[in-house]
């Protein structure tokens, strides 16, 4: 089944002589429970796509479809919404709340959401991060790959449609970095989960099932 739809996505910012065109009349569709790479070098245009994905920013021209709805359709607020239940997002530098011990920040979008936490989902996917002795520290207390950790228990807490991973493993150490991706693929293989993970190490990519090319806002190949 089909869980998203991009239609010739563009993407363009400022005009005449400062005029740059970041994303160009992209088009794909990812299936439900894929793992979809998406490669190109620095100023390709990969997190423009990403955040057009995401809903962070409009496009010049085109549709996102997620899940049949037309996300830049949406007025600010129904956006936010959808956001905060449907899509998961994963950053290179967590964006964890200092304050927040573990659980707090994975239940974060929960408590926004005036929703009540259920603890046996709860303790699962505690059990699925590893992070089940860890739940009262706060981020300061943890390493890279355990913060890490905690946003991607964020992301994941709402079975959102999509999970949308920006770099994930590109602050962490080649032993983090492996422990990183193996959960993705994890979460992705137990949970059904969809995912969309932005990368420049080709190495990580291989662990998707299918690898996209960004090269100057266009797709320059599937594999």
């Amino acid at each position: 089944m089909e869980i998203l739809k991009v239609e010739n996505l563009t993407k363009i910012y400022g005009k005449d002589s400062t005029k740059v065109v970041a994303l160009d009349n992209v088009s794909f569709s990812v299936e439900k429970g894929e793992f979809v790479a998406i490669v190109g070098a620095s100023g390709s245009g990969k997190s423009t796509l990403l955040h057009l994905i995401g809903g962070v920013d409009k496009p010049t021209r085109g549709k996102v479809f997620i899940d049949g709805l037309d996300i830049h359709e949406f007025d600010d607020d129904k956006l936010a919404i959808f956001r905060r239940r449907q899509i998961g997002l994963i950053y290179q530098f967590y964006n964890l709340i200092p304050i927040l011990n573990v659980e707090e920040n994975i239940t974060l979008p929960l408590a926004l959401d005036n929703r009540k936490v259920d603890k046996e989902t709860l303790n699962n996917m505690l059990k699925l991060l590893g992070l089940q002795n860890r739940l009262n520290h706060l981020p300061n207390e943890l390493s890279g790959g355990e913060q890490q950790r905690t946003s991607i228990g964020r992301a994941l807490i709402t079975n959102p449609a999509l999970i949308l991973a920006d770099e994930p493993t590109g602050n962490l150490d080649t032993k983090a970095t492996d422990e990183i991706v193996a959960l993705l693929k994890k979460s992705n293989k137990e949970l059904n989960q969809t995912i969309i993970m932005i990368t420049h190490n080709l190495e990580i990519a291989k662990y998707a099932d299918r690898i996209i090319k960004i090269e100057d806002g266009k797709i320059a190949s599937e594999v």
